[in-house]
């Protein structure tokens, strides 16, 4: 199942779900995606470690491998409670490229009806609207299909990229949450950011094509 051109949302969908816009595509995440994931992070140490989560010493979760975190994705995509994306990009109408990842997490049904997104791309394709495409196809998603309420964002005040993304894609401020989400090792605070339903009009993509 997926989107098409113009970010329209097949309806009924289930995991797995493939979205696509233009040269950007979200998948699920595969073992055998785990040689371009290595490579990827180890590229991207020094860009994405002030912004990686990270478990606090007390945490009682075992480390994950990365065959147990695909597993994980995958059990906990099915059961409904997140949406682990893959970010894929095609450069220039090149074979795609591993680009990034995009993970809609603590997703609820019933009176409450919301989720929390979090987002990182690859150095080498920062600027090229990567991540507010990727944003835009899984909020359209969660709005449009899993008929969700609201959707979050939580960033780091210091993370000016991330901080562009949500501006981008108008995003409203809520507000600013001291030391909530454990980050680099320590216990960060975090502006947060969120949209409800009735305020996304004809979706995000469709901002994001008349944006800027």
């Amino acid at each position: 199942m997926g989107a098409d051109a113009a970010g329209g949302m097949k309806s009924g969908s289930l995991w797995p779900v493939e979205l696509t816009h233009g040269p950007v595509t979200l998948r699920p995440w595969r073992q055998r995606d785990r040689r371009a994931w290595d490579e990827l992070r180890r590229r991207n140490a020094a860009w994405t470690a002030p912004w990686d989560s990270t478990r606090p010493p007390e945490s009682i979760e075992p480390p994950l491998t990365f065959a147990g975190m695909v597993r994980q994705f995958n059990r906990r995509a099915r059961l409904g409670t997140m949406l682990p994306f893959a970010v894929d990009y095609r450069p220039d109408g090149q074979p795609a490229v591993l680009a990034g990842q995009l993970t809609i997490s603590g997703i609820t049904h019933g009176s409450a009806s919301w989720a929390q997104a979090g987002y990182w791309v690859d150095q080498r394709w920062a600027g090229r609207r990567i991540i507010p495409t990727a944003l835009a196809l899984g909020a359209d998603y969660c709005f449009f299909t899993l008929r969700l309420h609201r959707l979050e964002v939580a960033i780091r005040p210091e993370n000016v990229r991330s901080l562009r993304v949500v501006e981008k894609l108008g995003f409203r401020h809520e507000g600013y949450r001291s030391r909530y989400m454990h980050v680099d090792g320590d216990w960060r605070d975090h502006e947060m950011f969120a949209l409800h339903a009735d305020e996304v009009g004809l979706g995000l993509l469709h901002r994001l094509k008349h944006s800027a």
